[in-house]
């Protein structure tokens, strides 16, 4: 009988990754250095809130401390109160306490109308397509294209006027309309359900592969339409169930 995979070797193998690699040259999909089983296969996953903070609690506690202090990670739901007005105010509060502009990544996974998406806001402190400190811009990673993410834009776009008044950094709604949104064409779920598995796994990618700076010159990167094969994705979650067990 083959030995079982102890926990702590499943998130070793689910976060692996090269640090002595460069941060845009890790090859999507893959974990440099590890050997996959084949994925068992799996019924399409359909994942509540709790379950995704759960899950997300193990990929951060596992992602490189070298990536860390560029990132920053929002609750799933902090955007769909933000949009309601009793519960507004409480979520700036709430974000103020994460010196966002101090972040290059905004992590803000999204969850409307029963759909998950990933936004992720960047170089909302600073940055310009004229410098090399970044291209201030937000990408919207969804993996139901169809969909129409585009609809989410106004109360994205409300979302960020709400991040700069709480810094103190109020911007007038021209300047906001003017920060790009950036949707590339990544991989697409076949079922209805999977939705939250494709989220935690762009914010896993996209966390392991982020350039230092990101740059216009450089969109989309990695994120394209054969980013990662749905085998990888069965992997991955086969391996993040086991690291929750």
């Amino acid at each position: 009988m083959a030995k079982r995979k102890s926990r702590g070797e499943a998130v070793e193998r689910l976060i692996s990754v090269d640090s002595s690699n460069s941060d845009s040259e890790n090859t999507a999909g893959s974990t440099s250095g590890c050997c996959f089983d084949a994925a068992v296969p799996r019924q399409p996953k359909k994942i509540d809130t709790k379950t995704f903070e759960h899950y997300l609690g193990i990929l951060k506690k596992n992602f490189s401390k070298r990536k860390n202090p560029s990132f920053v990670f929002l609750d799933c739901l902090w955007f769909t109160l933000y949009m309601q007005k009793p519960t507004k105010e409480r979520v700036l509060t709430w974000i103020k306490n994460k010196r966002i502009l101090t972040k290059k990544y905004v992590v803000v996974p999204i969850v409307c109308w029963s759909h998950w998406n990933l936004l992720i806001l960047c170089h909302l402190g600073g940055g310009s397509s004229q410098s090399n400190t970044g291209t201030r811009c937000m990408l919207l990673l969804d993996s139901l294209l169809m969909s129409d993410p585009k609809r989410l834009e106004p109360d994205i776009r409300k979302f960020v006027m709400g991040i700069y008044e709480v810094e103190n950094k109020p911007h007038k709604e021209a300047e906001v309309r003017e920060i790009p949104l950036l949707i590339p064409k990544v991989p697409q779920q076949r079922n209805a359900d999977d939705c939250g598995l494709f989220v935690l796994y762009f914010l896993k990618l996209f966390v392991q592969n982020a350039p230092v700076n990101f740059s216009h010159h450089g969109y989309p990167y990695f994120m394209k339409e054969d980013w990662f094969s749905h085998e990888d994705l069965d992997r991955f979650y086969s391996e993040l169930s086991q690291c929750s067990q």
